[in-house]
């Protein structure tokens, strides 16, 4: 996996979220990925997919601005700052928020395992 694959899989799952494209999503997430809240919560993919399709979660633009890539290669690793605009659970605000990704191949492509979501 390039650099750019990565970051183009992590540009993919930020616009999906935006739009609130749960197919795409259901594309780049791993079956059993799940996302780590900068609170420490762990949801599954379910629980986070059926939170943005109901609204308890929207996101409403994400900007990456500065991305680094991880040096094990047999566990691509993305790390992401990004200003992510967003009402989740009913608190609307801008967070700085650190995105720490992890990869895996399926198919052709490569999907999402896990991220942890903290700030900076």
């Amino acid at each position: 996996m390039t650099a750019e694959e990565i970051e183009a899989v992590h540009e993919v799952m930020c616009e999906a979220m935006v739009a609130r494209d749960l197919a795409e999503l259901d594309v780049i997430l791993a079956d059993g990925f799940t996302l780590t809240h900068m609170t420490g919560y762990v949801q599954s993919r379910s629980e986070w997919l059926e939170a943005i399709e109901t609204g308890e979660m929207q996101y409403h633009r994400m900007e990456t601005v500065q991305a680094n890539h991880g040096t094990d290669l047999t566990m691509p690793e993305l790390t992401a700052k990004t200003l992510t605009d967003a009402t989740i659970w009913g608190s609307r605000a801008t967070w700085r928020l650190t995105l720490r990704s992890w990869f895996e191949p399926r198919g052709d492509g490569w999907v999402i395992t896990r991220t942890v979501a903290s700030t900076w």
